[in-house]
């Protein structure tokens, strides 16, 4: 379930396993957006986060036990016994017999008019992926709560002008943290986004609803994402106290025969690097559970 970088990397191994496969990619989620990654190694000059997709896509359609379906599954059943089944709108159903979640995150971005077309070129979400690029630069973080002014504290190791723009009625950053962004020299604008002046994705200002005018080089949303567990609940995966799936290092669930990886199992560290591998770990795992008892050591 998933068609980024976790569950195609999940689909190649069990390909290399010799395993029938079906991927269901609705053709959303992270890894459609404009950003470039320049923290995979073996691309020195980055490469967009569409083109590893696609780049992906070609390596898999060599195999011919992997097959694509374009439908968004809205009900998962079964168990590591029987096997799963998937179900679509217009009475598809879909059989397997174990199940990788790679489904991701709903980013919660500062929606206006246009706004995704500037998701990854002037509009961000990790310092990870995108500080190092914008070192000196003049930075906007939005968000309301310690987590957005952690966000901005860290910003302005790489920059000197840092503002944060809370786009909330409420103002939920602690004392403390009000303390550090005051004592760096960090400005924090109480208003809402109205409307935003750019073209071609890239910003210039944001005009909040009280007319100010906010100029910038770069946004970093700071407001928060949601992961995408409704078929894990449905099957009763186990959620971690953060509401991202539980999973053991070897990327199983507490549910026999079911999988997860990627940025839905995890609060902090989504990257890439991170998903290929949980995909790749997943996969294995979930090949050897297939095995049956006289192939396996245990």
């Amino acid at each position: 379930m998933g068609g980024g970088p976790a569950g195609l990397s999940a689909a190649l191994y069990l390909a290399r396993y010799n395993r029938e496969v079906l991927v269901f990619d609705n053709g959303r989620g992270r890894s459609t957006h404009h950003q470039t990654n320049r923290n995979y190694l073996g691309f020195p000059d980055g490469i967009a986060t569409v083109g590893l997709r696609e780049l992906a896509r070609q390596q898999l359609s060599r195999y011919n036990r992997i097959h694509f379906v374009h439908h968004l599954i809205e009900r998962v059943s079964g168990d590591g016994e029987q096997g799963f089944v998937a179900e679509a709108q217009g009475g598809h159903r879909w059989q397997g017999r174990v199940l990788v979640l790679a489904t991701g995150v709903l980013d919660h971005f500062p929606h206006f008019p246009h706004w995704e077309s500037y998701v990854g070129r002037s509009m961000f979400w990790c310092i990870t992926c995108d500080g190092y690029e914008n070192r000196g630069r003049n930075i906007l973080v939005v968000g309301h709560t310690d987590a957005a002014a952690g966000e901005a504290l860290q910003l302005h190791s790489l920059t000197d002008r840092v503002r944060l723009l809370t786009n909330s009625e409420y103002l939920d950053i602690s004392p403390k943290f009000q303390k550090r962004l005051n004592n760096a020299g960090i400005p924090v604008v109480h208003d809402h986004i109205r409307s935003v002046e750019g073209e071609d994705g890239m910003m210039v200002a944001v005009i909040t609803r009280g007319g100010e005018r906010l100029e910038l080089d770069s946004l970093f949303s700071i407001q928060g994402a949601t992961p995408e567990t409704r078929l894990a609940q449905q099957l009763g995966v186990e959620l971690a106290p953060s509401g991202w799936i539980r999973v053991d290092s070897e990327q199983k669930t507490n549910v026999p025969g079911v999988y997860a990886a990627g940025d839905v199992t995890s609060l902090h560290s989504h990257q890439v690097t991170a998903a290929v591998h949980e995909g790749a770990q997943a996969a294995s795992a979930a090949n050897y559970f297939l095995y049956p008892p006289e192939l396996k050591a245990d």
